[in-house]
């Protein structure tokens, strides 16, 4: 497997989809944080959900998830994902992505790389061993995140 990319910028500047569950019902949403590397000696990818997230039920259900990314005109779409809920939108049918099956998981034709990560870990981030500025910043009266570790099993 081979994944080439400036690491940094890849969540950050690029975002992504993740994405849970089956093509008969998954849900996906658009992320700017996560993380790449190698942990127990496999490489992994790291995304953090928020409990209140419809996604977060879909990540604890699933062994697979994937992590997608897509080019600069998929933008104006990733961001209809990242601020409507799959409570209230069908997100299986969204204008201008196309669902495909990736493994055990879901994925969508545009997207120019997927992760198919094999979850490993999860763990809800401790509020109070975060720095207060951050705590007030990212978490004053909101859901705390998720910590999900998954191995990266195939790229798409």
């Amino acid at each position: 497997m081979e994944f080439t990319t400036d690491i940094f910028k890849q969540f950050d500047k690029k975002w992504a989809l993740l994405t849970a569950g089956t093509m008969e019902k998954f849900n996906t949403m658009t992320i700017s944080w996560g993380g790449l590397g190698t942990l127990w000696n496999k490489p992994v990818a790291s995304v953090y959900v928020r409990t209140s997230r419809y996604t977060h039920d879909f990540m604890d259900e699933a062994e697979y998830f994937t992590v997608s990314f897509y080019p600069e005109e998929f933008r104006k779409t990733l961001g209809v994902l990242g601020s409507k809920s799959g409570r209230n939108m069908d997100k299986m049918h969204v204008e201008g992505l196309t669902a495909v099956e990736a493994g055990d998981s879901v994925t969508f034709a545009e997207a120019e790389v997927t992760l198919l990560c094999r979850k490993m870990f999860r763990q809800q981030l401790a509020v109070e061993n975060i720095p207060a500025e951050i705590v007030s910043q990212y978490y004053d009266g909101d859901a705390p995140h998720d910590l999900y570790i998954g191995e990266v099993v195939k790229i798409l």
